[in-house]
């Protein structure tokens, strides 16, 4: 008998659980798909629960993860199964038969919350175990691991006896185990949020689009650019950037001599010409930088863009759709071809980060 995934699990970081969930009720509203949410503020974790028990997993065709802004990462799973202390294997393997497809790998996670990382250790170490007897399993009836295959199987703990088991598809959902990308910060860098413009590019643009759209020559302006983390990622791709800030740029990026400082007003400057990237991490009204962004799209003073919205403490999905209908609507005015993407990502604390292409993909 085939195991009915009546929920889907998303993960997103503690404290914006209101946000994640009124974007998915939002989705299966649109679909016409009854539901409702199920989670605990700063839990980490929302669940959208099927209203008639009908399977989740429909949505997945029909909702692209990459429109999700606050998710992290998402999965479909039935309800909660309770393990033994002694021998948790048993009761994993028997739901695992009883669903009607392979997977092409295993990924178990746990809420990014103190209490969740407690069960960093135990999912390393039960990993293996649980690896070994799949593919034991898998010789006597080989039809649950399979490299062709599109799903991908979950396990998310709530403790080390209580898990959620269900499946997501590869290419619709994040790459990265519970959605967070293992970044190092890079020596020299001058701040800490040189990962949020790494990060962004490398979640809004492919390998080939970064090539196409990242290289050598290019040109950039950063606003609000001190101490300068963002124009050293830019740097180590080749561009030249102008940086606008009153404040002081670090020494060491400076002397790369790929870096123009200018002391003045990121609301005021525009470029004597046109520029390939503008980029912007300021700590601005979100409404106000959203405006900022559309004049320099609007008067041709750039093509690309990537920007953070630093969200208010209330309504902040409203705050972030009025900011993305502003922009598209400025776009669409303008007669301007254009890609927007915007998500939370892991670097990201009270804020998102929107990217804007003029590419056709």
């Amino acid at each position: 008998m085939c195991i009915m995934f009546n929920r889907i699990l998303l993960l997103c970081r503690p404290g914006f659980e209101k946000e994640c969930a009124g974007e998915i009720i939002e989705h299966a509203a649109r679909l016409q798909f009854p539901a409702y949410i199920q989670t605990t503020d700063n839990s980490g974790m929302v669940q959208l629960v099927s209203s008639d028990g009908h399977d989740t997993t429909g949505l997945f065709e029909q909702t692209g993860f990459r429109q999700l802004i606050f998710a992290r990462q998402w999965f479909a799973a039935g309800n909660e199964v309770r393990l033994p202390e002694s021998n948790r294997l048993p009761d994993i393997l028997r739901a695992v038969n009883n669903f009607d497809r392979e997977f092409s790998g295993i990924e178990m996670s746990y809420a990014d919350t103190n209490e969740g990382k407690a069960l960093n250790r135990f999912c390393r170490q039960f990993r293996p175990h649980l690896l070994g007897a799949l593919k034991k399993a898998d010789r006597r009836k080989p039809q649950l691991l399979s490299t062709r295959s599109p799903w991908r199987l979950h396990l998310f703990f709530h403790e080390s006896t209580r898990v959620n088991i269900g499946v997501a598809p590869v290419d619709n959902s994040s790459p990265y185990v519970m959605g967070i990308p293992r970044l190092k910060m890079p020596a020299g860098s001058p701040s800490r949020s040189t990962l949020k413009l790494d990060e962004a590019i490398q979640w809004f643009l492919s390998p080939s689009q970064q090539n196409e759209l990242l290289h050598s020559g290019m040109q950039a302006v950063d606003l609000g650019a001190a101490p300068g983390g963002w124009s050293w990622q830019l740097v180590q791709r080749g561009l030249l950037v102008t940086a606008i800030d009153n404040g002081p740029m670090q020494d060491a990026l400076m002397k790369t001599g790929m870096v123009d400082h200018l002391k003045t007003d990121a609301f005021t400057f525009a470029p004597e010409k046109k520029v390939d990237w503008l980029v912007c991490d300021m700590a601005e009204r979100p409404l106000h930088v959203s405006r900022l962004i559309a004049r320099w799209f609007t008067r041709g003073d750039c093509r690309h863009a990537i920007f953070n919205l630093k969200l208010p403490m209330k309504k902040r999905l409203a705050s972030v759709q009025e900011c993305l209908a502003l922009l598209e609507q400025s776009l669409k005015q303008a007669g301007i071809d254009y890609r927007i993407q915007a998500k939370q990502l892991y670097h990201d604390r009270e804020e998102i980060t929107v990217c804007i292409t003029t590419v056709s993909f």
